[in-house]
């Protein structure tokens, strides 16, 4: 199933629901001709939502040949308006708006609002203008106080539209609406699952490679380790995986890679513990750009050394998710040819091997569940994003292996309580940062003491693009200061960051 992105937020949101009933869905841009979308042969197309009024100079509109083509159609806020002023009906202008929870009123039998939705229920609106005359051929089914044409329904020609967004959960009936419209009005069944994802990408995978060497450079981040479990699964022992230990990972990770990866799962896994080298590069640096780079550098050189005996490898698996596509506009294209990497700054520009990416259709949550399928164990599956440079970029200062191991502690610290709280999936990130070149006065026990001050920072976020510091409870918080402060020596003073991005990042550095 396709959603036609109209340049709001609200298209991912889309494409996700959709998926959670069982369907695979893709992003196109609205710009593509009816041709460009029969030739992707869609069981059905979703229009999504969009910032703009109908009406404005540019607004994004659509190839007006795409309802010819027999395939159902489903404007949402945006997409029913612009069904309505395409195919003859009328979108007023300047209207009263609405914007939040809103009242629906249902004006007759409707095929795409589900049958055990009260005649009055609340739907959540974002709109400005709303439509009031329907085209002809088509049914008004719903209305709310500022949108006379709520739900139009044409079923002879499979096209609907509703003014609401279905796709948020404020729309209590939300779901069963984008249900109906798939299964019964689309006829498309509930058959997308992870164990069908499986299947599609180890029989693609295997008739791409062949008899052919492979190779994975695992971060120990769920994405690579969930694209070298999925391409192990479809060529066994033709992947080599490449485990770069920078000294810089988190309490017990490395350990852990290494044991899900080469004990556990039975992959040949290359553990190239390489700690002391990126110490010495990272000597006397303390500008977090000049950190990154060095990082950078230090791995390619890393790399080079530890694929140099790999020279029969053809591909090298890379851990791309769909959102990574749609940001970079590359979502429509592939690229065959590896030039960098988006974890750690840079892969040789003349390493010639052709690229997997068998996420690259797929959302976080999707990998997680994938993942899991897999055999993955929950601590590896549900890791939270962790920066390609590692610690080195939460410590702000020069890092040393001293700092490394403070640092590692307070960190260890602030995830275990938030484990034994239960908040461990509800939070996208946290971690601890060390303030390595402030110092403050403390006292503990009887004794002055001048140490450092462990940054605590836990954000909640659907994507990174945006994020909001997390109301983690006072006395976890508590506990967490106290374990650090007793347990971590050199610290005598922890701060928590109430900073949402913007205007903050979610790393410290």
């Amino acid at each position: 199933m396709l959603v036609v992105d109209f340049g709001a937020q609200y298209a991912q949101l889309i494409a996700r629901r959709v998926r959670e009933l069982g369907v695979f869905s893709e992003i196109v841009s609205h710009r593509l001709t009816a041709d460009q979308m029969a030739s992707r042969q869609p069981a059905a197309i979703i229009l999504s939502g969009g910032p703009k009024s109908v009406h404005v100079p540019g607004a994004p509109t659509l190839d007006a040949a795409i309802y010819e083509l027999g395939v159902p159609v489903l404007g949402i806020c945006y997409g029913a308006q612009l069904i309505a002023q395409q195919l003859g009906g009328t979108v007023g202008r300047g209207m009263k708006g609405e914007y939040g929870r809103t009242r629906l009123t249902r004006a007759g039998e409707s095929l795409v609002l589900p049958d055990d939705a009260p005649q009055q229920h609340d739907v959540w609106m974002s709109h400005f203008d709303g439509i009031t005359e329907a085209p002809d051929g088509f049914a008004v089914t719903a209305s709310s106080p500022g949108a006379p044409v709520a739900v139009l329904e044409d079923d002879d020609r499979k096209i609907y539209g509703v003014q609401f967004h279905p796709e948020v959960v404020h729309s209590p009936h939300g779901m069963a609406t984008m249900a109906r419209f798939l299964h019964e009005r689309a006829a498309i069944g509930s058959d997308w699952t992870m164990a069908s994802v499986i299947d599609e990408q180890v029989a693609e995978i295997r008739a791409r490679v062949g008899d052919a060497r492979v190779i994975c450079g695992l971060s120990g981040g769920v994405d690579s380790s969930v694209a070298a479990a999925l391409v192990h699964k479809a060529i066994g022992p033709q992947l080599t995986c490449i485990y770069v230990d920078t000294g810089l990972m988190r309490k017990n990770e490395s350990e852990q890679v290494v044991e899900t990866f080469r004990r556990n799962l039975g992959i040949e896994l290359i553990h190239a513990d390489e700690g002391a080298g990126f110490f010495e590069a990272l000597a006397g640096l303390t500008e977090p750009e000049a950190k990154r780079k060095a990082i950078g550098e230090r791995f390619i050189r890393v790399f080079e050394r530890h694929t140099g005996g790999l020279t029969e490898a053809k591909f090298l698996v890379q851990g791309t998710l769909y959102p990574d596509l749609i940001e970079s506009g590359g979502a429509d294209g592939t690229a065959d040819v590896i030039k960098s990497h988006h974890n750690v700054g840079g892969l040789p520009e003349d390493m010639e091997l052709e690229l997997i990416e068998p996420l690259r259709d797929l959302f976080k949550d999707e990998v997680r569940a994938l993942g899991t399928e897999l055999g993955l164990p929950d601590e590896m599956v549900w890791r939270q994003p962790f920066p390609g440079p590692g610690l080195g970029v939460r410590i702000i200062g020069e890092v040393t292996p001293e700092r490394v191991a403070l640092l590692q502690e307070a960190d260890a610290i602030v995830r275990e309580e938030l484990r034994a709280a239960g908040l461990e999936r509800e939070i996208w990130q946290s971690y601890a940062a060390l303030l390595a070149d402030v110092r403050s006065v403390g006292v503990m026990g009887d004794e002055r003491t001048y140490g450092h001050p462990i940054v605590i920072r836990a954000v909640t976020s659907d994507d990174a693009m945006t994020a909001d510091w997390a109301r983690v409870p006072y006395d976890t918080l508590e506990v967490m200061s106290q374990r650090i402060i007793n347990e971590v020596p050199g610290v005598n003073r922890v701060v928590y960051d109430i900073t949402s991005k913007p205007p903050g990042t979610i790393e410290w550095e």
